[in-house]
C-alpha cells in the first residue's frame, strides 16, 4: 500500500523530532581535570613555622649594686674574650650587703664547679660519639652497616662537639662571673669601678642597660652570642612531635634567601606548652630543636622560618596527588580515566605526603586520574578532560 504525500511528511517529521530530541536529551559529558599516575620521589613531611636563635647566647648581668656607667657598645659590635663591655660603681657595702655578697660569691663559685663537671661530663660523651663515628667510618667503607647508620652517627657526634664548645664557654662565662662577685667582696671602699668582661668572642645582640643610671645586682646589661652558631625552634602539636626522630632532615624554606638550606633534629624537647592559635584554639605544642648543616650569614637571631621536618622519605614509588583521593564505602577510592568514562577504583594506600600520596594497588603507572572529584561524577559517567 502507498502512502499517500501527507502521511510521508508526516512520519518524515515524527523522525526528524525523535532525533532532535534524542540529541537534546542525551547527556553531554561532565568536564573534569586530569592527572597521571607517575612514578617519582616522595617525602612525607612535618611543616611547621619556627624562628632561629643564638646557640650560644650569654646574658652578662651586673654584678654588683651601684650606679652603672655609660656603655659605649653598639648592637652588632664584635667582643673579643675578655674585653671590658661594662663598668658599675658599686655602693659602700654595709655589713648586710657584704654577707649577701658573700653569700652570691659562693654560689658563683659552686655554680663554676658545676659548670667544670658539666664539661668533664660532656667531653667523656663527646670522645664516645667520636671512637664511635671512627668505628661506624670503618664498618661503612667496608659494607657493613647502612649509610642511614653512619650518617646518624656522624650527626650525633657533631652535635657532642657543639654541646662540648658550649660547655667550655659556660665554664668560661661562669669564671668571669665569679671574678666579678669576688671582686666586690675584695675590693676596698674607694670607689673603684668594677669591670664586666666579655666570657667569650662574639657580638653584641642586645644591650638592656645603656644610659648611665643606678641598677640592682644580677640586673641584665648586655646580651652577647655567635650569630653564626644559630638552631631553629619549631613548635608543633604535640601529637606530631612523636613522629619526630633525633638526626631527622629537615629542610628549610621561606626564610628570605634564594637556596633551600639544610638541616638536622638536634633534640625534641621533652615538655609541651600552651599557645593559642589564630582560630583561638588552646593547643599543645612542642619544640623541635634543629641546627644547620652549614652556616648561613643572612640569618640572625630571632629570624622567622619556615622549615619541613623529614618524617619519611623514598626515591621512587608510584604516586597521584592527594585531590585526586576521596573516601568510600571500604577504604580510599580514585576515579580513572577509561575510554572517556570515569571509572571507579579502590585503591590502598602507602605514604602520604603534603601533596602527593603513594598507591600500593589499584592503579598502573601512566593512566590518567580525576582531580577534585565533585558529588556529580558517578561511576561509568561520560567524562571531558579541560585542557
Amino acid at each position: 500500500m502507498l502512502l499517500s504525500k501527507t502521511q510521508r511528511l508526516i512520519g518524515l517529521s515524527v523522525a526528524i523530532a525523535a532525533l532532535i530530541l534524542f540529541f537534546v536529551m542525551r547527556s553531554s559529558p561532565l568536564p573534569v581535570d586530569s592527572g597521571l599516575v607517575k612514578r617519582g620521589p616522595l617525602q612525607v613531611t612535618l611543616d611547621g613555622e619556627g624562628v632561629t636563635r643564638v646557640n650560644e647566647r650569654f646574658v652578662i648581668a651586673a654584678p654588683v649594686t651601684g650606679k652603672l656607667l655609660r656603655i659605649s657598645l653598639e648592637e652588632g659590635d664584635t667582643v673579643k674574650k675578655g674585653s671590658v663591655v661594662a663598668s658599675v660603681l658599686p655602693a659602700e657595702l654595709d655589713a648586710r650587703s657584704y654577707s649577701e655578697a658573700s653569700s652570691r660569691a659562693g654560689s658563683a663559685r659552686a655554680a663554676l664547679d658545676e659548670a667544670v663537671a658539666r664539661q668533664r661530663r660532656v667531653g667523656l660523651v663527646l670522645e664516645q660519639a667520636e671512637r664511635r663515628l671512627a668505628r661506624y667510618q670503618n664498618l661503612y667503607r667496608e659494607g657493613a652497616v647502612a649509610k642511614e647508620s653512619f650518617e646518624l652517627a656522624e650527626n650525633e657526634a657533631d652535635i657532642a662537639k657543639k654541646e662540648a664548645d658550649q660547655a667550655r664557654s659556660g665554664v668560661q662565662a661562669a669564671r668571669f662571673n665569679l671574678a666579678a662577685l669576688q671582686a666586690t667582696v675584695d675590693r676596698q671602699v674607694g670607689g673603684k669601678a668594677v669591670t664586666v668582661l666579655a666570657p667569650v668572642d662574639g657580638r653584641v645582640l642586645k644591650i638592656h642597660e645603656k644610659s648611665e643610671r643606678l641598677i640592682t645586682a644580677g640586673a641584665p646589661l648586655v646580651e652577647i652570642g655567635d650569630p653564626s652558631a644559630i638552631e631553629l625552634v619549631i613548635d608543633v602539636l604535640s601529637s606530631d612531635a612523636i613522629m619526630v626522630k633525633q638526626g631527622s632532615r629537615v629542610l628549610v624554606t621561606n626564610w628570605g634567601g634564594d637556596k633551600e638550606l639544610q638541616g638536622v633534629v638536634k633534640t625534641v624537647e621533652p615538655a609541651a606548652f600552651n599557645k593559642v592559635s589564630a582560630l583561638g584554639i588552646e593547643e599543645k605544642r612542642v619544640n623541635i630543636v634543629a641546627v644547620l648543616a652549614t652556616n648561613e650569614p643572612l640569618l640572625g637571631d630571632n629570624f622567622r622560618v619556615q622549615a619541613s621536618i623529614v618524617l619519611r622519605e623514598a626515591p621512587s614509588v608510584l604516586q597521584v596527588p592527594v585531590s585526586t583521593l576521596f573516601r568510600g564505602k571500604n577504604g580510599w577510592h580514585i576515579f580513572v580515566i577509561e575510554n572517556g568514562k570515569a571509572v571507579d577504583r579502590s585503591v590502598t594506600l602507602g605514604m602520604r605526603g603534603t601533596w602527593q600520596a603513594e598507591v600500593l594497588t589499584g592503579v598502573s603507572e601512566g593512566q590518567r586520574v580525576v582531580v577534585h572529584p565533585s558529588n556529580e561524577l558517578k561511576d561509568g559517567m561520560a567524562v571531558m578532560v579541560q585542557e
